[in-house]
């Protein structure tokens, strides 16, 4: 398998490869990322590989991520080949109310720079970055369906949304005949599994792809980092803190810990590394479509596209689902109890279920 194993977008036609290509990391403004030379070979390098969606934002390092890309691909003939996401909702603009947001205002502007930034006159799929509780969401969906009328946006999708939210969105757009969303973009790994209560549902029930960021948990899941947060750099022996900050040093905990454990374990009997073993677990959850991935290297991208022909065996799958497993919210908690009351002792699709303790033995029992 590969990055040319191309798959459809939740209910479009959208063919995006497997791994996403994350831009996060496209420019050093915010301290930590590859420069503008490491960034375009890091695009090359996937885009010679099969591989054809790109992610960013209009606010990934002060909009410099944006223009790398513009300047590399949107001003030349790889353009049409490559589908390049983007979001709006932050704020570039200090002190201005209306520079970020998920309003009308909002974003028209944030959709302007985005294409002069990207040099491109379209966006194939246009995020919202997370959820503005400011805006009704009436006048984001009406807003985005009036710019793809208009030949400047393609799809829509929600990044960092609630659930509730998302299907509020989706099924205004429907009723008015408005542009659906398409998929989610959310966090998800095996350090982040509480999307698996709302969000993983509401998208396998909508039709909504999958889109999962962060996979190695800002690369806590390579297994580079000690307990103390520092890993050892690649010219010796001292060590190095992660660019990220208290973002990353606040999951080694001794849980993380432990998974690592068995994730280096696996990964040695399958010959592959921990990070992609843990990418090839994200990739192999229910309803995902294209996991994003990023990277400051061409050598780490080359590593995470092997993440594809990495294979867990059942065994790894139930040891990471054991250590792993969320705490759910009500009522997920509750719902699982209730199959006994519901199925009488019975088989359902699948679903077996004890006799409810309480339910009547006979039909004297019953009034």
């Amino acid at each position: 398998m590969g990055l040319n194993h191309y798959v459809t977008l939740g209910r479009s036609g959208l063919r995006v490869s497997p791994l996403c290509l994350g831009a996060m990391t496209f420019g050093l403004e915010w301290g930590w990322g590859a420069d503008p030379s490491t960034s375009r070979r890091i695009i090359d390098h996937y885009l010679d590989h099969g591989g054809n969606f790109i992610d960013t934002a209009n606010i990934y390092t002060k909009g410099h991520s944006e223009k790398i890309i513009g300047d590399h691909v949107g001003a030349s003939a790889k353009r049409d080949r490559c589908v390049i996401a983007t979001k709006f909702m932050g704020n570039l603009y200090a002190g201005d109310p209306n520079g970020g947001g998920a309003h009308r205002k909002a974003i028209y502007q944030q959709l302007h720079n985005s294409l002069r930034r990207l040099q491109t006159d379209c966006i194939d799929l246009y995020w919202m970055h997370f959820y503005d509780p400011h805006t009704p969401i009436e006048e984001t969906m009406r807003a985005v369906d009036d710019l793809v009328k208009a030949g400047k946006v393609r799809y829509v999708g929600f990044s960092d949304t609630p659930a509730w939210k998302c299907t509020q969105a989706h099924m205004i757009a429907e009723f008015n005949h408005w542009t659906p969303l398409i998929a989610i973009q959310i966090e998800y790994s095996l350090l982040e599994r509480t999307v698996e209560a709302e969000l993983i549902p509401m998208a396998l029930e909508l039709g909504l792809g999958v889109c999962p960021w962060s996979p190695l948990k800002g690369g806590v899941l390579t297994g580079k980092y000690g307990k103390d947060g520092t890993a050892a750099t690649a010219g010796g022996p001292t060590p190095s803190k992660p660019g990220r900050g208290e973002w990353v040093t606040r999951h080694l905990t001794d849980r993380t810990m432990t998974v690592l454990d068995a994730l280096r374990a696996f990964a040695a009997q399958v010959h592959v590394t921990p990070a992609q073993l843990a990418l090839a677990w994200v990739q192999s959850r229910l309803g995902v479509t294209s996991t994003i991935i990023g990277c400051r290297t061409v050598e780490q991208l080359h590593d995470n596209i092997k993440a594809l022909d990495a294979h867990l065996m059942p065994e790894h799958f139930a040891k990471l689902d054991e250590l792993t497993r969320p705490t759910m919210p009500f009522p997920q908690s509750f719902l699982p109890g209730t199959t006994p009351v519901m199925q009488g002792g019975t088989t359902i699709n699948g679903v077996r279920s004890e006799l409810w303790p309480l339910a009547p033995k006979t039909d004297g029992e019953r009034y």
